[in-house]
């Protein structure tokens, strides 16, 4: 892709979308396209028909999305299909319709059955039932996937959907009422050190496995599939590596500096069994991760500190 293509980075302020950017910018593509929520809101059709007919975009990377943790996907299910639902459909639509031929939608690695074969190949897509909690958001995000391949099919657009395993770095979101683990635990650790607390309480067993990519690697593969003929369809974005998530914990605690009891709550939802992605087919076009797990973590913790543990941050949290 030229570096002067006008790229639209939908969700450009989320964890996924700024780091687009960052990755972007570094690699010296000058024409991005941006647009915060209170000037485009793309579940909003007609707006988005408007935006796309007067900006001349090349390349579409669609971040945007209503994303969460296992609380807020139980509890909000609606909410998180139909946002999610109405953003790709109009953008993807949109894009199309504006002779946009390059798109990048992102998924999630939960719209792979509950009871998958591990590592998950992408082969394994509406093989046996989704996991409950987060039914309603695989879904939409199937939607997504599937939206795009009906496109390539009957228009021959380029339409890549990429699906990342868990995802976690700067500017994440740390809100316990919303947040993934990681993020989650991020903050209880930090909270529980500076109160001098005893204990740290996970929700859940303890037992799921899960894998993590730091989001700048897959800012990296993003690039990598906008530079390179890769084919079209989806494909899976991770380290290849899981963990438990008490030993994910543990290694929070350890980075954070919490040298307290871990106490694992089982009347939580643990979700999905083991989530380990299968990422040979991106792995065999050129493409490898390369941020490790204790590396992203102490990146991840200075995000942390530098941006959310300031004092106003902090008096807020304790509200």
């Amino acid at each position: 892709m030229d570096k002067n293509s006008r790229i639209f980075v939908a969700g450009h302020r989320g964890m996924v979308g700024s780091a687009l950017v960052r990755a972007l910018q570094a690699h010296g593509y000058r024409n991005l396209v941006t647009r915060p929520h209170r000037e485009l809101d793309l579940t909003d059709q007609a707006a988005v028909d408007a935006f796309f007919e007067g900006e001349n975009i090349d390349a579409v990377l669609l971040a945007a999305a209503r994303v969460g943790g296992i609380l807020a996907n139980s509890t909000q299910p609606a909410q998180f299909a139909w946002d999610n639902l109405a953003i790709e459909t109009n953008v993807i639509r949109a894009s199309y319709n504006a002779g946009v031929q390059r798109l990048v939608f992102f998924g999630s690695s939960c719209i792979y059955p509950r009871e998958c074969p591990q590592p998950i190949r992408e082969t394994y897509l509406l093989t046996s039932p989704l996991e409950p909690t987060n039914e309603a958001y695989a879904i939409a995000k199937i939607a997504g996937l599937k939206l795009c391949e009906a496109y390539n099919r009957q228009y021959g657009t380029h339409f890549v959907s990429l699906m990342p395993t868990n995802l976690y770095g700067p500017n994440d979101n740390y809100d316990l009422g919303s947040s993934h683990v990681l993020p989650a635990l991020i903050r209880k650790a930090h909270e529980a050190r500076r109160n001098g607390q005893r204990t740290l309480t996970v929700w859940g067993s303890g037992r799921p496995r899960r894998e993590f990519l730091h989001v700048d690697d897959l800012a990296d593969a993003t690039i990598f599939v906008l530079e390179h003929e890769t084919g079209d369809g989806v494909y899976n974005v991770g380290v290849g590596e899981d963990l438990s998530i008490h030993d994910l914990a543990q290694r929070v605690c350890d980075v954070v500096g919490f040298d307290g009891e871990l106490v694992f709550d089982s009347t939580k939802p643990d979700g999905t069994p083991r989530k380990l992605l299968d990422v040979s087919r991106l792995g065999d076009l050129g493409w490898h991760a390369h941020i490790g797990l204790q590396e992203g973590l102490a990146r991840t913790y200075d995000d942390f500190l530098q941006t959310y543990a300031a004092p106003a941050y902090e008096a807020g949290m304790r509200a």
